[in-house]
């Protein structure tokens, strides 16, 4: 089936239902919900109780909008039309839930006297064993219809259509946790980092390769090619930290030959990175590097002459934090 006629097809099948039911119940106005938001049956739903001859109609309505908005929205999306399930995950299970109510009223007034509190619980029921969230959605809904009052009852209807609907949901994407979503995975990075420093990098450090400002262009070329690193800090005589020198600035010179017998490390040094310290938290390491745009960072301990004692990549701090995850859910695991 063509792209274009897919949609074509969904359209028409939808009308069909809406001119099924429009007719099959006698024409009443409120069945056309299934063709729209269906938000005003709703609202009719949870403010209206019907007289005792209507109700039976009531019940039957409810139910077909319900019933006809499962196959409608089913039509729309699956042809490719624009739309979401949060609108019609509502209109369903309110509805669904009225019809149940109004219809118990029309026979034990006494044991159900308000009906339209069945749409505001259903709401919650339905969309929470949809969308697997009961809490987010008891919320929701609480907040939608105005008021708390019907908190406890929706709680207990939350959970046990959790506890009964399988492990589906109606958002195939919808991430395990809010640890595992892109969206605050941030947060989580930045609260593990920040309870760990930069000091356990330096104990398994090797020799740190360092420039000086007079190095020539081909000194500083032979230095990093005998280093794993993008970027070396440069140093005075003293051994103090003065700048760094990036890999891609180094290319950049040597492509002109003409410079190249005048170039010092001093000429390409980068004065502006500001370096590490031992009890700096990683957190703020990785702000650095977001900042510097570089692969590497300095290291350089506490005195007055900040002498370098080691160099931090980028990777060490992925390589801790996805070690550290692994470590915390292998404990939780276990517990």
């Amino acid at each position: 089936m063509g792209p274009h006629l897919k949609p074509a097809l969904g359209a028409l099948l939808t009308g069909l239902v809406g001119v099924v039911l429009y007719y099959t119940l006698h024409q009443q106005q409120r069945v056309l919900a299934v063709l729209s938001f269906g938000y005003g049956a709703l609202q009719e739903a949870m403010t209206t109780t019907p007289p005792a001859d209507e109700s039976l109609y009531w019940a039957v309505s409810l139910l077909a909008i319900a019933l006809g908005k499962i196959v409608t929205t089913s039509l729309t999306i699956g042809s490719g039309g624009s739309g979401g399930v949060f609108g019609p995950s509502m209109v369903i299970g309110g509805c669904g839930s009225a019809a149940l109510g109004v219809f118990l009223h029309r026979f034990w007034p006494g044991l159900v006297p308000h009906p339209a509190s069945f749409a505001i619980v259903g709401m919650a029921g339905f969309f929470a064993a949809a969308a697997k969230t009961p809490f987010s959605t008891l919320v929701i809904v609480s907040e939608m219809t105005g008021g708390y009052n019907l908190l406890l009852p929706a709680l207990w209807v939350c959970v046990l259509t959790f506890l009964l609907s399988d492990e589906q949901s109606i958002y195939h994407s919808q991430a395990e946790s809010r640890s595992r979503s892109p969206a605050h995975q941030g947060d989580y990075v930045r609260e593990v980092l920040a309870g760990l420093d930069v000091s356990r990098f330096l104990t398994r450090q090797q020799p740190v390769p360092v420039l000086h400002p007079e190095d020539t262009l081909e000194t500083v070329l032979q230095r990093f090619d005998n280093s794993p690193y993008s970027a070396l800090p440069v140093v005075s005589s003293e051994g103090s930290y003065l700048g760094m020198v990036s890999l891609d600035e180094v290319h950049a010179a040597s492509r002109l030959p003409h410079l190249e017998p005048i170039v010092l490390a001093a000429d390409l040094m980068r004065e502006d990175v500001v370096p590490l310290r031992p009890h700096d938290r990683l957190d703020y390491a990785l702000e650095l590097f977001v900042e510097n745009d570089l692969l590497e960072l300095p290291v350089v301990d506490d005195t007055p002459q900040r002498r370098v004692v080691g160099i931090v990549q980028r990777k060490d701090l992925s390589s801790t934090y996805l070690r550290h995850v692994h470590g915390m859910r292998q404990e939780t695991a276990k517990s």
